[in-house]
């Protein structure tokens, strides 16, 4: 692809000859570019651990360019001007389009993150839903007209977009949690800078295709790639830069929260977590089990809600640790595009590195291997960055293995004989983004979600998410929700107006 308006070009040589990679540009002020620097940044295959494509090198001059367009798409122009029914109507026809695309889109993120096909083909197929369901709210944001104590005046209440948002994205899964911003921000009015991860920019340059397809105005969406002291740091400490909206991890959040408190910038933080997936002793097994799979092998734990540790009641610890090892034991590592892999790669080298390194110090700490425990070796894994399944019995609380997120395929296992005991250890973690229960108590599935400090609770369930139901967490693991009716009101400022219709102010110098 080298057609004009595409994020692609016909090819980029590496530096030491090696034969040809797609090369992708950035998206400023609805123009294709290269970075101002010129240079460029591989993006890997987690497959094959090879380089397949490369991605500009952005830089603060990138930013500038690209912060400075929106602000204009957002004083000036068609945006600033469009009526709120038609900005929901360009987030519908984008919505259709990305559902035409689902199939494309799904195989640029299986290239750059390296998980299973069915999963990223079944989130491109549901993205298109919050672009429906946004564009809807778009035009049914009402203001407000409380009484007022102050006799003789009018008052009431608007909801104004932010201004421009700078939205800064991880490689877990790029598209899904962009467009958990762009789809309510968008729709609040407000412009967008997008700064994805390094390792997994592809698909979101390609998403931007479609942008320019449906209609919407130069500077509304840009897309600034590149490293994150190069390009992250300057978009959040950018002056014209509004509200900044981040996924990953809890060192770069706080570095965020800290630097965009100096602007007193609004800020939204979707951090880690370290959930507990709690088993009771009443509850079905065969269930149980698959929910656990679901909460810590599915995306090879590369999720911020991975349910990595297991607190499982000591009535039924044995045979269900048997049970769930002996299913694990049949899980198919390799190939994420084939249909029949359970578990793909982790995304990066560094990641591989970070996942094995955790291993090792849970066995230091004494936890138990009873499954996995090292990186795989299969033939049909090949040079890819794969870690078996692992699983550690024998876990306390206190240790690293059970307190800090490892982001891989890892599961901590760890034992509690009473209800208040579960309560405890589930809340006893910096983290609060998500938890399950499973049970076939009903007062317990209703009482029990109470007293857990998270942001979303599962009840026989786990690992489901909705455009209609906020999501976000609790202490360390961040701050504001997405998705559902709260999101849009993350993109918007109240305004209190008051209108004195007679004045007649009879001491100046006192509190109307």
């Amino acid at each position: 692809m080298n057609a004009e308006g595409s994020s692609v070009s016909s090819g980029q040589v590496r530096a030491d000859g090696s034969p040809r990679l797609e090369a992708f540009k950035l998206y400023i002020d609805g123009e294709w570019c290269e970075s101002a620097s010129g240079r460029w940044l591989e993006t890997k295959n987690p497959y094959t651990g090879k380089a397949w494509a490369v991605i500009p090198r952005g830089n603060a001059q990138d930013v500038d360019r690209a912060v400075q367009a929106a602000n204009r798409a957002f004083v000036s122009g068609p945006w600033a001007s469009m009526h709120p029914s038609d900005r929901g109507l360009l987030l519908h026809r984008l919505g259709d389009l990305i559902a035409a695309n689902a199939e494309r889109l799904a195989e640029l993120e299986v290239r750059d993150n390296g998980k299973l096909r069915v999963e990223m083909l079944g989130q491109m197929k549901y993205l298109p839903r919050w672009f429906q369901y946004y564009g809807g709210l778009a035009d049914k944001i009402e203001g407000r007209m409380p009484p007022t104590d102050k006799k003789g005046m009018l008052h009431y209440v608007s909801y104004e977009p932010v201004g421009v948002v700078g939205a800064i994205t991880p490689w877990n899964s790029p598209l899904l949690l962009t467009v958990w911003k762009l789809a309510p921000a968008l729709a609040a009015g407000n412009t967008v800078v997008i700064k994805p991860s390094e390792y997994a920019s592809t698909s979101l340059l390609a998403l931007v295709e479609l942008f320019e397809q449906a209609g919407f105005p130069k500077g509304v969406v840009n897309v600034v790639t590149g490293l994150g002291a190069e390009t992250g740091e300057p978009l959040v400490e950018h002056p014209c830069v509004d509200r900044i909206a981040f996924t990953g991890g809890n060192l770069a959040g706080r570095n965020i929260y800290e630097a965009a408190a100096r602007q007193f910038k609004r800020v939204s933080l979707e951090l880690g977590g370290k959930s507990p997936n709690i088993v009771f002793g009443d509850a079905g097994i065969e269930d149980a089990v698959k929910g656990v799979i679901s909460g810590i092998f599915a995306a090879s734990g590369q999720t911020c809600m991975a349910g990595s540790r297991l607190l499982l009641h000591s009535s039924i610890h044995d045979a269900f640790l048997a049970r769930l090892v002996e299913v694990m034991k049949a899980a198919r590592l390799g190939d994420p595009n084939s249909p029949d892999t359970d578990v793909g790669p982790v995304a990066t080298e560094q990641q591989l590195q970070k996942v094995l390194d955790y291993i090792e110090l849970a066995k230091e700490e004494g936890a138990r291997c009873i499954l996995g425990g090292r990186r795989a070796t299969r033939p049909e894994c090949g040079e890819g960055w794969f870690v078996e399944p692992t699983i550690f019995a024998d876990v306390t609380n206190d240790m690293r293995i059970a307190r800090e997120e490892v982001f891989g395929p890892v599961l901590s296992v760890i034992k509690f004989d009473s209800d208040d005991e579960a309560v405890a250890l589930a809340n006893d973690t910096p983290f609060g983004l998500a938890a399950g229960l499973w049970t076939t108590d009903l007062a317990r599935s209703l009482s029990l979600p109470k007293r857990l400090r998270a942001g979303t609770v599962w009840v026989n369930a786990y690992r489901v998410v909705s455009y209609l139901s906020p999501f976000g967490g609790f202490k360390e693991s961040g701050l504001g929700r997405e998705n559902g009716l709260e999101a849009i009101y993350e993109y918007m400022e109240a305004k209190s107006v008051f209108i004195n219709p007679r004045p007649a102010i009879t001491n100046p110098f006192t509190l109307q």
